[in-house]
């Protein structure tokens, strides 16, 4: 960010940013963010106003065009979530959520089905072929007896 830019107007961008979460924002959105912070590249809104020359290549919008392009291909097109996306029942509900979550239901029997459903899944690196934690040191060692890693 520029050092020019004063910490009120940060502020305010910020707090509009905070208020009126969204992955698209509207026009008016872009323009009043570019107005306070005109510089900066690493998000969706576009560096209109930047006071900065555009002599050098490649230029400003140029950049920033080709940073919003590779952050988008990285996902590969999926919408960006986070871990707030993938709980249901926060209040307010995300505005995206992720992939392979349902939306809350918020009656008794509807949680409870919810919970029990979460408690049948299958932990995390469960399904490893038992012999990896058998052969891995093994091989470690073994390699030590081929390799000798202090010289003589």
């Amino acid at each position: 960010m520029d050092e020019e830019i004063r910490w009120e107007e940060r502020l305010g961008a910020l707090t509009h940013i905070l208020t009126s979460p969204t992955n698209s924002p509207s026009l008016y959105s872009q323009f009043f963010v570019s107005t306070q912070i005109p510089c900066y590249l690493n998000w969706d809104y576009p560096p209109v106003l930047c006071p900065k020359s555009s002599e050098t290549f490649p230029s400003l919008h140029l950049r920033w065009g080709i940073s919003l392009f590779l952050k988008r291909v990285s996902r590969f097109g999926v919408p960006q979530t986070s871990w707030r996306s993938k709980c249901p029942f926060l209040q307010p509900p995300p505005l995206i959520l992720a992939k392979g979550v349902e939306e809350a239901q918020w009656g008794e029997e509807q949680r409870r089905h919810y919970f029990r459903k979460r408690l049948r899944r299958k932990r995390l690196l469960t399904d490893i072929n038992p012999m990896i934690p058998i052969l891995v040191p093994n091989l470690l060692l073994f390699s030590l007896l081929l390799w000798n890693p202090i010289p003589p």
